[in-house]
């Protein structure tokens, strides 16, 4: 065994048994480096990647790839998931040196950790004649590589860089127009999503999408956003047996996903379907809501409400060979024998035909249209085709239970967490199942008990009862987004007081007056080779963008003045920047909250909770919520209760009307 078998990650623990000698990011693995002047070896992956397994097969368990790594190397693996500062830090020297990212992501550093050369998978031939060439140069022209390094590194400073503002040009709702227009280009208009593959869900995307359609009755961005969420729920992408997304497509129909299942897209994804329900009441959205929140509660949730971080894309034949989607795909004569008379039937559905056909006689369910569409082309009832596929789902899911499942990434990471904490949430706000808000409240707890330190700082992960890593910027802000949203579920205000302690602490230890951003790590960490400061939306937005939310909810809801600035000049930095809105989709998010558009709401009264959740049924993504049942020192509800009565208080700007006492009055002047 090499040094990883003292690890908790299930990633680090993969390689533990390789012939690899394999260090952890640590200082004493970096200070053996240093001290023996040896070229450090970086190797980042997670564990649900499947070209990480096929290059730990390849290359890591072999014997002679081996033997080069460990006679001139300090090898280093690193999981991503546990440390995102490295994994930041390191992908922008790749994408300088190559143009391009992934996983698995290795990097040659020298010594003191800056990287000369790096590339992400590999074959073993590649791999060695490489490492050699590197040594060798290494030895007989340091000066070369070291010249090299120092480029290199003022590269990654200079993309770390972020640039104040001071005389922003005017960013408006036309500017802003002109960018959807823009965007607009990209749209695939047969399968949603955009015109490329492989494809990203991208939920913070089409959250935004969703709402600027709305605000802006801007019908045709509309359907095609609802075009994206319809395609997304039919395909291949979503797994129609036991719920729950895959990672991405690598067609442009949703059809053949890499096939992990990531927390953290499935936390965004049941908060994005519960906005669309919200708007469009649409029963196949709610379909997916349901099934995507069994799936999570029964595989990927502890006994204590935290939630893992993944199953793997590979799992295992009958003949025991490690293979991707092996547990999710079907062959024609499976389906026969499960399905009997009904097969041809379920064809027709789920496309067992070229439409559906994978590879090597395999199939990945996937719909093309509608069960009503399907019903009316073929003669048959609709309601008899709901009970059919429910009833052909449970057949399938009962034989699928037979087979051997795909590993599971047990870590809890507190980011990940809250995102699907919010999902919960967000599925209760907009279906009212009263077990949804008890998942989010158990994952709370779990949160603040676990992962919350008496120091007053989060942890990043919880493994094997082992909390080691300190919190990024990232654990913060999504800790403090699903919080402010449980409470908007609950009127509980220590949802709101644990939010601003943690935004707080964020200014204490994140926070960066030069640049008047917050850096991805906190002060009381090591440093790396750079300061990384999160600023691009991705499939996860940025965690500067998600701070930049809940400053200005919370400026509100304790009348804090500083909060609302330093989301104002955080914001007005980016804005004229942005020319791929793709990028900064949560950020034009924020553009909106400061719009004229945006309205807070108090909701005062022994009803107040009852009420403030019929008008939570309804897409209002432009209201900040608020309610108490009693009297309250929150700033923005205090004085507003009156014993006996029922107010609702509808402001912009530090400036309310006059309370009204009807619901459905007020429900309609919110509306657009």
């Amino acid at each position: 065994m090499n040094d990883l078998h003292n690890e908790t990650s299930p990633y680090l623990l993969q390689h533990a048994n390789n012939p690899v000698h394999w260090k952890a990011w640590n200082q004493k693995s970096l200070d053996f480096a240093k001290e023996n002047d040896k070229l450090i070896i970086v190797s980042v992956g997670y564990s649900a990647c499947h070209w990480c397994h096929v290059m730990e097969h390849e290359t890591f368990e072999d014997s002679e790839a081996a033997a080069v790594m460990n006679q001139n190397f300090v090898s280093i693996k690193v999981d991503r998931e546990e440390r995102p500062d490295i994994d930041a830090v390191y992908m922008k020297a790749v994408q300088i040196m190559t143009g391009r990212g992934g996983w698995p992501m290795n990097v040659v550093c020298l010594p003191d950790g800056r990287p000369v050369w790096g590339g992400t998978y590999f074959r073993k031939g590649e791999w060695m004649d490489t490492l050699q060439q590197l040594q060798q140069l290494y030895r007989s022209n340091p000066e070369k590589m070291i010249d090299y390094a120092e480029k290199l590194h003022h590269g990654i400073n200079s993309i770390s860089l972020v640039h104040k503002q001071e005389d922003a040009e005017q960013f408006d709702s036309s500017t802003l127009a002109n960018l959807v227009e823009k965007w607009k280009k990209s749209f695939d208009w047969e399968f949603g999503g955009y015109s490329r593959a492989p494809k990203f869900m991208m939920p913070s995307n089409y959250s935004f999408l969703l709402r600027y359609a709305y605000q802006k009755k801007d019908n045709q961005l509309l359907e095609f956003v609802n075009l994206t969420l319809t395609k997304m729920a039919y395909g291949g992408l979503f797994d129609t047996i036991d719920g729950g997304f895959s990672r991405y497509s690598v067609d442009m129909k949703w059809h053949v996903p890499h096939f992990e299942k990531m927390l953290y897209d499935n936390g965004q994804l049941v908060s994005l379907y519960s906005d669309a329900y919200k708007l469009t009441k649409n029963p196949l959205y709610k379909e997916v809501i349901e099934k995507t929140l069994t799936f999570i509660s029964k595989e990927l949730t502890n006994r204590d409400g935290g939630f893992y971080s993944a199953l793997d894309a590979d799992s295992l034949t009958v003949d025991n060979h490690l293979e991707e989607g092996a547990f999710y795909v079907w062959t024609k004569e499976e389906l026969k024998a499960i399905l009997k008379e009904d097969f041809e039937l379920f064809s027709i559905i789920f496309n067992i035909n070229e439409f559906g056909f994978w590879e090597e006689g395999n199939y990945v369910l996937i719909q093309t249209e509608s069960l009503e569409e399907i019903a009316s082309q073929y003669k048959k009832d609709s309601s008899e085709l709901h009970r059919k596929k429910h009833e052909w789902e449970n057949l399938l899911y009962t034989e699928r239970e037979k087979r051997k499942k795909p590993r599971l990434d047990d870590k809890c990471l507190t980011s990940w967490n809250a995102l699907m904490l919010k999902g919960f949430v967000d599925a209760y706000k907009a279906l009212g199942n009263k077990d949804y808000l008890n998942k989010a409240l158990q994952n709370a707890s779990f949160i603040t008990e676990n992962l919350w330190a008496p120091e007053g700082n989060l942890l990043h992960s919880h493994n094997d009862g082992k909390n080691t890593i300190n919190a990024y910027l990232e654990d913060y802000c999504f800790v403090i987004d699903a919080f402010i949203s449980l409470y908007e579920a609950t009127l509980d205000e220590k949802w709101l007081h644990h939010s601003k302690q943690l935004a707080d602490y964020c200014f204490d230890h994140f926070y960066d007056t030069t640049t008047d951003f917050f850096s991805f790590t906190s002060d009381i960490d090591a440093a790396l080779i750079t300061k990384h400061y999160e600023l691009e939306d991705n499939v996860i937005p940025a965690s500067n963008s998600v701070m930049a939310n809940n400053l200005y909810k919370l400026a509100i809801y304790f009348d804090n003045p500083y909060y609302e600035s330093t989301a104002q000049k955080m914001l007005g930095h980016i804005l004229p920047n942005i020319d791929y809105p793709s990028a900064f989709s949560n950020w034009l998010h924020a553009f909106l909250n400061f719009s004229d558009e945006n309205r807070e709401l108090a909701v005062c009264g022994e009803q107040a909770l009852a009420n403030i959740l019929i008008l939570q049924k309804d897409y209002l993504p432009n209201i900040v919520f608020s309610g108490n049942d009693k009297p309250s020192e929150l700033p923005f509800l205090k004085s507003r209760f009156e014993e006996g009565k029922n107010l609702y208080y509808v402001c912009q700007n530090k400036t309310c009307d006059l309370p009204s006492e009807n619901l459905e009055l007020t429900l309609q002047n919110l509306k657009f």
